[in-house]
């Protein structure tokens, strides 16, 4: 094995082992509603969880669930409603964690520390990697009381319109877990790099080529008078970076 293939081989395995690393994180992440009244906001909240990759649902005494209201809204996160656990109190939502934030749309007059969201993504990631953690939101109401928030070790405000800070449930869950996901992802997009395969030199040379020949069929080229027309088509289809697909569908094209 010459050294390239040993370092793609090793590149892989690093890729792969973050992968794990980050899936682990999320794993460890559990969302906990608190005495949702609206089965419909389970149901969103448990969709927004899903595209955001979190998958732990606790529910703390609901007031209807599960209920065809929760299932209709969760769309295609219904499998995240069946496997939810429904708990009869706070603490035993929080059984195994070492850390849970609050989530709160105001200000409380307590000793607990408050961060916006983004920061406290950040520090509930960093547990996360180690132990598993909770994201605890309370009623759609009133939000958490006090006695809940005492079960929580910070405090996380999402920074709104002080006029209007009052967000829905699920929207509120949308927002966290995609600060969730952007602390653990850093942000990258997952694109498949195989996806497409970009046209080689030879085949483009050979477009080029079929392309002008054309254009003086056509009578649109005067290859006795160019007028630089064949190197400007050429910066053209060079900002496209076109793929092979592509220039075998304009060669094509051509052909007709």
């Amino acid at each position: 094995i010459d050294l390239n293939t040993k370092s793609s081989v090793k590149n892989s395995q690093m890729r792969q082992a973050a992968q794990l690393d980050k899936q682990n994180i999320f794993n460890n992440i559990r969302v906990v509603l608190c005495q949702t009244s609206h089965p419909g906001n389970i149901g969103s909240a448990a969709r927004a969880m899903k595209t955001m990759g979190l998958q732990h649902l606790y529910l703390v005494n609901p007031l209807h669930f599960p209920d065809p209201q929760a299932t209709s809204l969760a769309t295609g996160a219904a499998d995240l409603l069946e496997s939810a656990t429904v708990c009869g109190s706070l603490s035993e939502a929080l059984t195994g964690c070492a850390f849970a934030i609050g989530m709160s749309a105001r200000k409380r007059q307590i000793t607990h520390e408050l961060v916006n969201v983004r920061e406290g993504a950040s520090r509930a990631v960093q547990i996360a990697a180690n132990q598993p953690i909770a994201l605890v939101f309370g009623t759609e109401m009133s939000g958490l009381s006090n006695a809940e928030l005492d079960c929580c070790q910070l405090l996380a405000m999402i920074p709104a319109n002080p006029e209007y800070s009052s967000l829905n449930l699920a929207a509120a869950v949308q927002v966290m877990s995609y600060e969730i996901r952007m602390a653990i992802t850093e942000g990258a997009l997952e694109v498949d790099s195989t996806a497409t395969e970009l046209a080689t030199n030879e085949a483009l040379e050979g477009f080029y080529a079929h392309l002008e020949d054309t254009l003086i069929k056509i009578g649109y080229l005067n290859p006795s008078a160019p007028k630089k027309l064949s190197e400007r088509i050429r910066r053209i289809y060079a900002r496209a970076r076109l793929e092979k697909e592509e220039v075998n569908l304009l060669r094509g094209i051509l052909t007709l």
